[in-house]
């Protein structure tokens, strides 16, 4: 389980790894281990009907026939010989071809890696096979690298994929994965990255690990990218989990201050991702910082309702006392305090007030009130608009006070429309 700034990020495991007797038939490394098919025996098969038809050179016929004998009754102390020797009398890229695969079945049922790289390099520099079959064959190899962790060397051959095909999304998916799982975090999410493209450009949507993978790698690094990787993904596939994470990610890399954290943390009631105590601890405290004891109680009480928070566990039971020393405002309060505020700030902090309560309408009312005034932040307000009006379900309204926040809330406004985004 991988933690992000005290939250969890969960980094679903991807179906990547291939069993070795799936190698070598063009198996999906995305299918389930159940579904793969082709045992070792039938592979072999496979491997004899790929080189039926191809004819070999007068001069070559009677050593590559010794050399299939030795690799079909598995003479391996003879083969190199065997091999040494086809060489020697190839003239033709069939020859070439033949021996090739010949030796890439030998090392099949050796079970040996570094062999079946070799082999395969060697089909390739024969020139005779398709451009598609020869990807096909480094992908495969690459998902037998992969499933030994020997990323690096998986990572080498799904390269030579995509060299030959560019296109291949998957490819990109699993060297991303190679590249994560090698540690090598930045080449991760530039792979990551390519395999999204390529998908949504073939007209596929992207799978989740893609994003996941994305994410998690480029937070790691503390790369630019990484926010924006996290909103794709939310768009792609909004959840509690994907919230969560998303605002996690936003705020290791940032560290927001107390506002944008409470707006944060209030983004995340409004998408049902408040699901953890240490969320609602940090909600609590920071609205109760702010003075906002109305927002702090009702939170506190849906955690507690919801039953994430136990009221008498040592990390709750200091913050249940306090909050019952401290004065809630009514809305007859709230009504006197507007009429005497003596700030634009005053004005914002009633807005929050009422937004906590749940009346949106009044709140806009107050930040609007609070805009333009000195010492007010237009795109706080502007921010709260928009979250108020998103709250209301006044999507159009909502999406123009966003669009208007500028500076450091504007990261924080693209979630928040990202969630305005995502609603009826």
């Amino acid at each position: 389980m991988k933690l992000i700034t005290g939250t969890a990020f969960a980094l679903v495991a991807a179906a990547w790894a291939v069993p070795a007797s799936a190698q070598y038939n063009n198996s999906d490394p995305r299918q389930p281990m159940a579904e793969q098919q082709t045992p070792p025996q039938q592979q072999q098969a496979g491997n004899q009907q790929a080189t039926t038809g191809v004819k070999p050179s007068s001069k070559a016929v009677k050593a590559i026939i010794d050399l299939q004998t030795a690799v079909n009754n598995k003479d391996v102390a003879n083969i190199p010989a065997k091999v040494a020797a086809a060489q020697a009398v190839a003239t033709t890229k069939e020859d070439h071809y033949l021996i090739a695969s010949l030796q890439l079945k030998a090392a099949v049922a050796a079970n040996d890696n570094a062999a079946m790289a070799a082999a395969i390099d060697a089909i390739a520099s024969s020139n005779y096979l398709d451009s598609a079959k020869l990807a096909g064959l480094y992908s495969s190899l690459g998902g037998t690298l992969l499933n030994a962790k020997q990323y690096p060397q998986a990572a080498a051959a799904y390269r030579k994929a995509i060299a030959i095909n560019p296109q291949d999304a998957d490819a990109q998916r699993l060297l991303g994965i190679s590249y994560y799982e090698g540690g090598q975090k930045a080449e991760a999410v530039g792979a990551m990255q390519k395999a999204i493209a390529e998908s949504a450009a073939a007209g596929q949507k992207p799978s989740e690990d893609m994003y996941k993978i994305a994410v998690q790698a480029a937070f790691d690094t503390r790369s630019a990218a990484a926010d924006d990787l996290a909103r794709q993904w939310l768009a792609a596939y909004p959840s509690p989990e994907s919230w969560r994470d998303t605002v996690a990610v936003y705020r290791g890399l940032n560290q927001p201050d107390t506002e944008s954290t409470l707006d944060l943390m209030r983004l995340l009631q409004a998408t049902g991702a408040l699901k953890q105590p240490d969320d609602y601890a940090v909600f609590i405290v920071d609205a109760a910082d702010q003075n906002n004891y109305n927002e702090a109680q009702e939170v506190l009480d849906a955690g507690i309702a919801a039953k994430v928070i136990d009221p008498s566990s040592k990390d709750f039971r200091d913050i249940v006392a306090a909050l019952k020393t401290k004065p809630k405002a009514t809305a007859a309060d709230l009504a006197v305090a507007t009429k005497t505020a003596a700030n634009g700030t005053a004005l914002l902090h009633i807005g929050d007030r009422y937004y906590a309560m749940g009346n949106y309408a009044k709140a806009v009312d107050l930040y609007k009130m609070a805009m333009g005034k000195p010492g007010v932040d237009a795109s706080v307000a502007n921010l709260h608009v928009g979250m108020a009006l998103a709250r209301s379900g006044d999507k159009a309204g909502a999406t123009a006070a966003l669009n208007a926040v500028s500076g450091p809330r504007a990261d924080v406004a693209k979630l928040w429309l990202a969630y305005v985004n995502q609603k009826a």
